[in-house]
């Protein structure tokens, strides 16, 4: 017999929130305390046993502000009292989440509830993430973890698979008392299945083929002849260079004539950001790759600019570029944030990337943390090298393993870092991109039946009060 759910009190619900909030706090601050983010599932799941539909929306709203609020403070520097209303869209999602989670819970019963939650969870996240205007994949279940030493091994289930999994498995235990017995064993395989495939089915390590050394400097609004100064410290110190990085932005038009001298004149290569003009208005946030020769020998536009700033258009396309070590892909600052955008640089061959960003000190210490968080995951999902050279920091050389083996400081104005990148001879795609596809669609179906239900039983509310 499949026991209907009980409620939980508002002692208990407030508890729970509390302990939630406190849980992925903890989990995102407090050095190898990445795991207390499953106490942050498990608190959300035991949520969905709220009393009533409008409790469990506004008990997730409620998290989801107290969470999100205090890590993206920095929202307010850049967009003043606007911060508060993405502050509550982001906090919209939680309560989405248990609000559409209750009534499967109640309606279906623990067991569908179970097998419903990690699609769900993954599917909000996804959207939330990737798919909608006010897209932002920061504070995900996975990046909890991308400063752990597990981070190469969790890569392969990909950053939304991180999340998909560690759902399933609080949902199953959380209800496992509930369950009849035969889906208790049923259950546990297939969550076996899916938790050991991915680890099991590893592509063995890529040949390295080739390797570059690359310098990067550490440049915020460089004026002048600044930039080229700084190319002269940087190459003094590290001549065996092949390649230099500058950030996002850099140059508020193309690369300055005086800076394509210096590389026809050194013979290096460059990369660096800068604007490609497409009327007085608009223009292409850019990152230009110079030759020995002076010239542009290829660029690759800002694919995703910032919503609500003047970052420029979105890229006519994407392509990779064939340097002279091998197939490299250039991501500009935000874009390394959507796996939607740096998938295709692999699906393209591409064997390392590029991420010139510009993160403006102002922003402060913590905002440059929390997007240095995105590096060492993407790395991991791919199994390639990526240099990631930020304007004011945190810069840094994240191997193929997802260890960051090289960084420049906060804000390090003039910094440099140096790294010899080890090209394998190709990338991976981690298996979570299709889930999380699949997870939209049930999470759509889910809403367009909830709403239906809704909308029916408020019918019949309606004409029985009448």
């Amino acid at each position: 017999m499949n026991p209907a759910p009980s409620k939980i009190s508002k002692g208990l619900a407030l508890v729970l929130a509390l302990a939630a909030v406190a849980a992925f706090h903890f989990a995102y601050l407090l050095p190898h305390s990445q795991w207390l983010i499953v106490v942050f599932i498990y608190c959300l799941i035991s949520l969905a046993n709220l009393a009533s539909g409008r409790m469990a929306f506004y008990v997730g709203m409620a998290i989801g502000f107290a969470i999100y609020a205090p890590h993206l403070a920095f929202f307010y520097t850049v967009f003043g009292v606007a911060a508060v209303s993405l502050w509550c869209i982001l906090s919209l999602w939680l309560g989405v989440f248990l609000w559409i989670g209750r009534a499967c819970l109640f309606r279906f019963g623990p067991v569908v509830w179970a097998g419903v939650a990690p699609f769900l969870w993954t599917g909000l996240e996804y959207f939330r993430s990737e798919l909608y205007y006010l897209r932002f994949s920061w504070l995900n279940v996975g990046y909890a973890f991308s400063n752990s030493s597990l981070v190469g091994f969790l890569g392969h289930y990909g950053v939304y698979g991180i999340g998909f999994l560690l759902v399933a498995w609080v949902a199953f235990l959380h209800g496992f008392r509930r369950f009849p017995t035969p889906m208790r064993l049923t259950y546990a395989i297939i969550l076996c299945a899916i938790s050991i495939l991915p680890a099991s089915l590893r592509v063995p390590a890529h040949q390295h083929s080739v390797s570059v050394i690359v310098t990067g400097v550490q440049l915020e609004f460089p004026i002048g002849l600044e930039a080229k100064a700084a190319l002269d410290g940087a190459l003094k110190k590290y001549p065996q260079s092949e390649l230099f990085v500058l950030s996002e932005y850099t140059f508020d038009r193309p690369i300055p004539k005086s800076v394509r001298d210096w590389c026809k004149s050194h013979h290096k290569w460059l990369v660096a950001g800068g604007e490609e003009p497409v009327s007085a208005q608009q223009y292409y946030n850019t990152a230009f790759v110079i030759g020995p020769d002076g010239e542009v020998v290829f660029q690759q536009a800002k694919c995703v600019p910032i919503q609500f700033m003047k970052d420029g258009l979105p890229a006519r396309d994407q392509r990779v570029w064939n340097s002279p070590w091998g197939k490299l892909g250039l991501a500009v600052c935000y874009d390394a944030s959507y796996t939607r955008v740096t998938d295709e640089l692999i699906r393209l061959g591409a064997q390392a990337l590029i991420f010139p960003t510009m993160d403006v000190a102002d922003w402060g210490r913590y905002q440059h943390e929390l997007h240095g968080r995105i590096a060492p995951m993407r790395a991991a999902e791919y199994a390639v090298p990526i240099f990631r050279l930020c304007s004011s920091g945190i810069s840094q050389f994240v191997q193929g393993d997802g260890h960051v083996a090289a960084s420049a400081p906060f804000p390090g104005q003039g910094a440099l870092i140096s790294a010899n990148l080890d090209l394998p001879t190709g990338g991976r795609m981690p298996p979570d991109r299709l889930l999380a596809l699949i997870s939209v669609a049930v999470t759509a179906a889910l809403v367009v039946f909830h709403f239906r239900e809704y909308i029916l039983q408020y019918g019949k509310d309606t004409k029985s009060s009448l």
